[in-house]
């Protein structure tokens, strides 16, 4: 169907996929091959973390059944959805690159004809010390996103590991040259 690339970025919660994102958005800026989708959350547009569509949980559904989402999935009592508008994107030969759940990486794969997976990963150590920083959580809730990050392993001749354990720029560096290298 597309003849663009779906790139979906993957990781645990404090893996720093925002700042990957934030960080590859600026370097690419200037080149429209890449597109970063907004995503739709079910949450407000001021609750902090990444610049998102505030969406109600009624329109949401409404939107979803609709079939206005490419991609959608529920997290953390959240509805989250990719806009369908980047399937024009996709048929013009960019590369669409957005954050998902990994709950949806095999819907992608039978629906879009060219996608890469780029898979975040962090050390438990600095991924605990991340979520402690951030202070949302509580220490049985970082125990157990860091049970779920143990368990997180994402496979397939698409997937493109991301270690973001050191300096970020090296990381963002890593990943735009994985998104260039696949122009």
């Amino acid at each position: 169907m597309a003849e663009g690339y779906l790139v979906l970025v993957v990781g645990p919660s404090g893996a720093g996929k925002d700042s990957l994102l934030d960080g590859a958005r600026a370097a690419l800026s200037g080149d429209p091959r890449f597109v970063f989708a907004r995503r739709e959350i079910t949450r407000p547009a001021d609750s902090g973390g990444e610049d998102h569509i505030a969406v109600s949980r009624p329109d949401f559904e409404q939107r979803r059944d609709g079939g206005l989402y490419a991609l959608s999935w529920d997290a953390h009592d959240l509805g989250y959805g990719i806009p369908k508008s980047v399937e024009g994107d996709l048929a013009a030969g960019r590369i669409v690159i957005a954050n998902v759940s990994r709950g949806v990486l095999e819907e992608a794969r039978g629906k879009y004809g060219r996608v890469a997976i780029v898979s975040i990963s962090v050390s438990p150590e600095i991924l605990a010390a991340r979520l402690r920083a951030r202070g949302r959580e509580t220490e049985a809730q970082i125990e157990g996103r860091l049970a779920r990050a143990a368990a997180f392993k994402v496979t397939g001749p698409d997937v493109i590991d991301i270690r973001n354990d050191g300096d970020l720029a090296e990381s963002v560096a890593a990943f735009v040259a994985a998104l260039r290298g696949l122009v």
